[in-house]
């Protein structure tokens, strides 16, 4: 039976405060009665929000525990250990990080069947909300923004799995293969061939469905929560909005990019952007959404983590990404190409502030400073900022010549980093050039170098051509002091080309056994 198919939808989280930002998983309601009284529904939507940040591992020994799939902290470095920005120091992710992935490799097996488990709730909660109203058990008025909030995670979880197992929209205009893109929910009370007798259409055709899923969404969902934590924590009209300026970039639908930040107060002429929506704008401070990730002005959608309910030590994004001076596990250090290149100022706030120079132990090398919440393991994973946002849009305006509003966009974010006079007073050369060097800056560590991989590999003046050349951790020879600001190595795992099929990820084998429909469909030569 293959999990990624017929996992139950059904997990639930209950909290003696009601906040899924305090969860502590204490049971698993029954199926029967998720839907029976309008408590049972929210916590319903709970449980939802805690598989994905929390999930579970399967190492293939039979031992099953919570690692930080699908978007816990395991997703967020695999995005960046597919990139060449980070270097990979141990055992933990190497397979994802020198391309070496089977179809039972752990990484990448867990994230398919842990994204379609997500998925799998997020259907099974539509479908109980539809009957839920059915039986009078809630109004229609109360169910539609618990079904918006099921179908933006939906949708979040597709296109994830779009940019792993499946090529680029550019890629002959989205004619591949793309995943199966599942809206009916599987329960213990129904057929298998539910989820099994759906195929993996077209790349172009799952992204018609994203953004459907989407727009309903928008429709369905209110400005903000209750509060301020449950704001970021829950989906909102205002993340619907921002995440179709992720998808419709990687359409290359400039237009659309811009017309949806539109709604986010991105076409403001005077240089400072607020949205009506949400209330989102730039924290003058590059530190304060990772330090403040409760209730900040800038994280639009994260997902929430606790004491009791993480990824442990290790799944938990803080433990992952830290450094043992810090109480980490000194499992991936900033690469010094990254570190050192020329566009990254010496006296960027985000070099200065966001990372960390390890002075003691084996590894003393520079790490990502953005996850601080060290042995207590409670920070948020970000998925949606205000700064991507803006520079989603600064992108598609310079695409559409309109080089002004691009640059202004670009330096709502750049000018509050850099140091004082280094901030461009006209625009750059090459501004297309500049908007991609700042995202690799603005997004070290959360996950989103691989998604720019993969969407530009194409792109014959700004993709790499396939998976990036990488540095191994024994380049690393000089320590701190390789990390100069001048030195750039000369990655010695070579680049992986577009046309070779580990540029995207086989189907497990625990699809391929369950599904007769997918075996047929597997990404070639694997």
């Amino acid at each position: 039976m293959a999990i990624a198919v017929l996992g139950t939808g059904v997990l639930l989280v209950s909290s003696c405060d009601k906040k899924f930002t305090e969860i502590n998983p204490l049971n698993n309601l029954k199926e029967e009665n998720a839907f029976s009284t309008a408590k049972n529904i929210d916590l319903t939507l709970n449980g939802m929000y805690w598989h994905a940040g929390v999930g579970y591992y399967n190492p293939g020994t039979g031992l099953v525990a919570g690692r930080g799939y699908p978007f816990g902290g395991a997703s967020i470095e695999q995005g960046e250990m597919r990139g060449e920005d980070m270097v990979n120091l141990q055992a933990f992710y190497e397979i994802t990080y020198l391309g070496n992935y089977t179809v039972t490799t752990a990484n990448n097996v867990n994230h398919w069947e842990q994204l379609y488990q997500l998925i799998n709730q997020a259907n099974v909660i539509v479908d109980g909300l539809n009957g839920a109203v059915q039986k009078g058990v809630i109004t229609k008025a109360i169910a539609d923004p618990y079904e918006g909030e099921a179908l933006f995670v939906r949708a979040l979880a597709h296109h994830e799995l779009l940019i792993h197992y499946s090529r680029p929209y550019a890629d002959n205009n989205g004619s591949n293969m793309g995943i199966p893109y599942r809206t009916k929910g599987v329960t213990n009370g129904t057929l298998a061939n539910e989820g099994l007798s759906v195929d993996r259409g077209t790349v172009a055709s799952c992204y018609a469905l994203l953004l459907s899923d989407l727009d309903k969404a928008e429709t369905l969902l209110p400005n903000s929560q209750s509060n301020a934590a449950l704001s970021i924590s829950r989906a909102t009209k205002g993340a619907a909005i921002a995440l179709k300026t992720r998808i419709k970039l990687h359409m290359g639908d400039y237009p659309g990019v811009i017309d949806e930040g539109k709604k986010l107060g991105t076409d403001a002429t005077n240089g400072s952007f607020t949205s009506a929506i949400g209330g989102y704008k730039l924290e003058a401070n590059p530190v304060t959404p990772f330090v403040n990730f409760k209730a900040n002005t800038e994280s639009i959608f994260s997902v929430a983590q606790s004491l009791n309910s993480n990824g442990g030590v290790n799944g938990a994004i803080t433990s992952m990404f830290s450094p043992s001076g810090l109480d980490g596990r000194d499992l991936i250090a900033t690469s010094p190409n990254l570190y050192n290149a020329s566009f990254w100022l010496s006296g960027d706030r985000r070099k200065t502030d966001l990372q960390y120079r390890q002075s003691v132990g084996t590894r003393q090398f520079v790490y990502n400073k953005k996850y601080t919440r060290y042995g207590i393991n409670d920070d948020w994973n970000p998925i949606l900022r205000y700064a991507e946002v803006l520079l989603n849009v600064a992108e598609a305006y310079a695409y559409q010549g309109n080089t002004a509003q691009a640059l202004a966009l670009l330096n709502a974010v750049r000018n509050r980093s850099v140091p004082a006079g280094a901030e461009f007073t006209q625009a750059p050369s090459d501004l297309k050039l500049a908007i991609y060097q700042e995202r690799r800056i603005e997004f070290t560590g959360e996950g989103k170098r691989w998604s720019d991989v993969h969407r530009l590999a194409l792109n014959s003046q700004y993709g790499t051509g396939g998976i990036p050349a990488k540095v191994r951790p024994a380049q690393l020879t000089g320590g701190l002091s390789i990390y100069d600001g001048s030195t750039i190595l000369t990655p010695s795992y070579g680049a992986i080309a577009y046309s070779d099929h580990r540029f995207v990820w086989p189907l497990p084998t625990s699809e391929m056994d369950a599904n007769p429909t997918l075996r047929a469909q597997q990404n070639p030569n694997y």
